[in-house]
């Protein structure tokens, strides 16, 4: 994440489909029998009864899948992104029985990387579809993950084909995690090759160093250096270095902690987001996930007792309440909803005007469910007086808008269970970076939610 101007790769961008305000307001209450189905059980068995049903859309095509990342309301098919996904693996690894959907996700990431159309280098793309359709320009799209000659089926339809250090750091932290969980070797053979890739293309000798943005579809690199990217490499090179025994791993993780402690801001108590040039720092947006993923993976003695002042910054600089008599909220009248948004950014959002073409115009105080849960996460991991208690309460809200946000969606034209997975935004929001998010039931949210009510630290080596 760095700053205006922005590269069209990132894990967030969704492409603007045309949908209005109208099918974005949560409706419905869900079938009967699904409704009785989950009226008994808890809030994270309903998350992973979603990520369960994103999974198994397609059945039709294949055992060797991939979880859809949104629902289809929000226009993106059979969408599903690598970030997403590692996400999935993770979330299933911390919730009880789910270990044997975690190596399925697992081994259809291996697939992705041993049978990319174009490259053998160990890379993944920033996103796969996973089942069929027929995009907007009516071109029929019939293939599941696999294609019919073997290839991964990649991404094309919306520009997903390119590669960023951060999504493939997810990918190769998803990949360790297997590895040590499972003691099989290919996992963390996978997760190495992403290590290696990231190395060559993303090492930088600029002044602020660290690692790259990664590359666009052409695979041309990108010039963007990100503190979330570099942040996520803190986790995935600590991981290799402990699985491997390797020090030249922990070479690479310094230098990535080094680029991400360059972004400190001490007087204000939180980090920037990165740098588009490699020499200079942008100040402005401020993005939510530097203030808590930086925690999550930094943390030391030293750390904790300053740098964790990111966390206080975010849950206070970047609070919002989104409530139905708010300009363009979509929140039905009676609910209200806590949390953080995107960036600082967010709050600045122009809410006359869309916040892309042919999308609706934002609501200023939208919460975004997933920076929610990885603050919620982050404050139970930091422990000081009061943390528990205000995680609960961010916990809660995203309770509260699983069962009542984003009913009658579906995956793969197939309901949903009732009342299960998270939406990204409570109301349209505007990042600050391009693109926004909206209540669409959506993988990476749920799993973030599941992470944070298991205590589950993925960025932890």
């Amino acid at each position: 994440m760095t700053g205006r101007p922005r590269p069209p790769l990132s894990r967030r961008t969704l492409i603007g489909t045309g949908l209005g305000v109208a099918v974005l307001t949560a409706t419905g209450t869900g079938t009967a029998r699904a409704a009785q189905h989950t009226s008994a059980t808890s809030a994270p068995h309903r998350a992973q009864a979603f990520l369960a049903a994103a999974m198994d859309a397609y059945p039709d095509h294949g055992t060797i899948r991939l979880t859809q990342s949104y629902t289809d309301q929000a226009g993106l098919f059979s969408t599903a992104f690598t970030y997403d996904n590692a996400l999935a693996i993770l979330a299933h690894l911390a919730c009880p029985a789910g270990e044997s959907r975690a190596v399925a996700l697992g081994d259809a990431l291996l697939y992705a990387q041993a049978h990319d159309p174009v490259y053998d280098d160990g890379r993944l793309r920033q996103a796969y579809n996973v089942g069929p359709y027929t995009f907007y320009d009516g071109s029929p799209q019939p293939d599941g993950f696999v294609k019919a000659d073997g290839t991964a089926n990649v991404g094309t339809q919306f520009g997903f084909t390119g590669t960023a250090v951060g999504d493939m750091a997810w990918a190769g932290i998803a990949l360790g995690a297997l590895a040590g969980r499972t003691g099989e070797r290919r996992f963390l053979t996978g997760a190495v090759r992403i290590g290696e890739w990231i190395e060559r293309v993303g090492r930088t000798d600029e002044p602020l160093r660290g690692y790259k943005f990664g590359v666009n579809g052409a695979d041309e690199k990108l010039p963007f250096t990100s503190t979330e990217h570099n942040t996520d490499l803190v986790g995935l090179f600590g991981r290799l270095a402990r699985l491997t025994g390797d020090k030249v791993w922990r070479e690479r993780r310094a230098r990535a902690r080094a680029f991400v402690e360059k972004m400190w801001e001490p007087s204000g108590g939180f980090f920037y987001t990165g740098t588009n040039d490699g020499v200079t720092i942008n100040r402005s947006p401020i993005p939510e996930d530097t203030q808590t993923w930086t925690h999550l993976a930094l943390t030391s003695p030293a750390h904790s007792r300053s740098r964790s002042r990111s966390l206080d910054w975010a849950a206070t600089e970047l609070a919002v309440l989104d409530t139905a008599d708010r300009p363009n909220s979509t929140v039905p009248s009676g609910q209200s909803y806590e949390g953080v948004t995107f960036s600082s950014a967010s709050l600045l959002a122009n809410e006359d005007a869309p916040i892309a073409d042919g999308q609706p115009r934002p609501d200023r105080n939208g919460v975004w469910f997933e920076g929610t849960a990885h603050l919620a996460l982050a404050l139970r991991h930091r422990g000081h007086s009061g943390d528990e208690k205000r995680a609960r309460r961010l916990l809660g809200s995203i309770e509260r808008v699983q069962d009542l946000l984003g009913d009658s969606q579906t995956v793969g034209g197939t309901a949903v269970p009732a009342r299960s997975g998270v939406v990204s935004a409570s109301s349209p929001l505007d990042t600050g970076f391009g693109f926004g998010y909206y209540p669409y039931r959506h993988t990476g949210a749920t799993a973030w939610y599941l992470l944070a009510a298991a205590r589950a630290n993925p960025l932890r080596a």
